[in-house]
């Protein structure tokens, strides 16, 4: 190994990186200059550090530590008048930091735990079990009264505390047919942590898509898309966890591929740039990206057909970061929303900022994250809204816990469980019923 910061292996793009005029209007929107104010932790100061390595700098802790720190958000992306392509900068670089950089024993042992568990829907649905046990003996209330939680290192108290309340998990078969016409075929990923503590969002999504005509496919042999390994430069796993979904949907016979968490659906559309190498799985990773939609995304597309049921409810639009900023799909989501007679939707302040979660950061980097799921859940209750209303799981499972933080609470729910339960006529209880229902983004 050299001692330049980065191999010859996809190191962050010269071209790209000069594309960066370091005008700084980046600045306002990034959420850890926002927190530390410091040039390194913005993104034009990571280009900076980008552009040293590329000319012979080696890879220090100190570079590492501003690196690890980017939520990975792209809201820098949205604001950039040059077109920056942020994103795929510091996706090549974090998969840089993962093959050359020796990581603590603590920190080595975090990312292995995290990694052996949450890309592997049948071992998070095992924990589904002991996670029920936990929350409805009590046992839960009494640790955290014993003070052992303190105790523990930051990430796993994280862990703790992002646990959503586990009740009945729906089932789904492997076909759902459309009701009315048949309009499209759409194939379903179903997700790690969505299909194992959010499989209501999944059940309300086939609904959803039965009831807009479309013959809805669930793959059973499914398994992670690779998104969390990929936002972590791990770069390897990321690439064989896309073969084997490619694999699984190569035959489906869909003429969609429908996603409903935000971060996950942001990898599907990159897995060309992730699989650009392998020429067996290249042109297969072009075809499917092309039919892969947000689920926002499709049902605007195809238009509505099913009856609207009245929601008189005030709802909070949360727009998860990698659906606003790493798919540009903003305006979907609201038309949908505002599509439903009744409901009122309100902008949260400062909505570009990440709310902490970003994958696995709340777990790698809790005191940031905490800080920003805190800003998030104060600009939330601001709205005066009686629900919040967000895309991705793991943002309803951050701004829940920052709520709690600071003893509120708020009903919330994912885009599509609201439209199910419009087109229901299941009416607003259904969504606010108890402050305390599982939060289901």
């Amino acid at each position: 190994m050299t001692d330049s910061a980065f191999d010859a292996l996809h190191p962050p793009q010269r071209e790209l990186i000069d594309d960066c005029v370091h005008c700084g209007f980046c600045l306002p929107s990034c959420p850890t200059y926002e927190l530390w104010g410091e040039e390194m932790d913005s993104p034009r100061g990571r280009i900076y550090l980008m552009k040293e390595g590329l000319e012979g700098e080696p890879m220090t802790g100190s570079m590492v530590g501003h690196f690890d720190a980017c939520l990975g958000c792209m809201a820098c992306v949205t604001a950039c008048p040059s077109g920056v392509q942020y994103g795929t900068l510091i996706t090549e670089t974090r998969a840089q930091v993962e093959r050359r950089h020796e990581r603590g024993r603590w920190e080595k042992l975090l990312r292995a735990g995290i990694f052996a568990l949450f890309p592997y829907p049948r071992r998070l649905r095992a924990m589904r079990g002991p996670l029920a046990l936990y929350q409805k003996t009590g046992l839960s209330k009494l640790v955290k009264r014993s003070g052992l939680l303190r105790k523990m290192p930051a990430s796993l108290r994280v862990m703790e505390s992002l646990a959503p309340p586990i009740s009945r998990a729906p089932k789904l078969g492997n076909r759902v047919p459309a009701r009315g016409t048949r309009r499209a075929t759409v194939g379903m990923i179903t997700g790690c942590v969505q299909s194992a503590f959010f499989p209501d969002v999944n059940a309300a999504t086939a609904r959803v898509l039965s009831a807009e005509g479309c013959d809805v496919v669930i793959p059973r042999a499914q398994g992670c898309c690779g998104a969390l390994s990929e936002h972590t430069g791990r770069e390897e796993e990321a690439v064989r966890f896309a073969r084997n979904l490619l694999d699984t949907f190569e035959d489906a016979g869909v003429e969609y591929v429908v996603i409903n968490s935000a971060g996950c659906g942001s990898t599907l559309k990159e897995y060309p740039r992730l699989l650009r190498d392998d020429p067996e799985y290249a042109e297969k990773a072009e075809r499917f990206s092309a039919r892969v939609r947000d689920i926002a995304e499709l049902l605007v597309e195809l238009g509505p057909v099913a009856e609207r049921h009245p929601l008189p409810v005030r709802a909070a639009y949360h727009d998860a970061c990698h659906l606003a900023h790493g798919q540009g799909i903003r305006s979907q989501p609201r038309e949908l929303l505002r599509g439903i007679p009744g409901m009122e939707v309100r902008e949260i302040n400062r909505g570009e900022l990440c709310c902490g979660s970003a994958g696995v950061y709340n777990i790698l980097q809790p005191e940031a994250a905490m800080d920003l799921g805190d800003r998030k859940a104060e600009n939330v209750l601001d709205t005066g809204a009686e629900l919040l209303i967000s895309a991705n799981p793991g943002c309803a499972m951050q701004i829940r816990t920052s709520l709690e933080r600071r003893g509120s609470e708020l009903a919330m729910a994912h885009t599509v469980e609201v439209l199910d339960a419009s087109i229901r006529g299941l009416g607003a209880e259904a969504l606010l019923g108890d402050a305390e229902r599982k939060p289901t983004g």
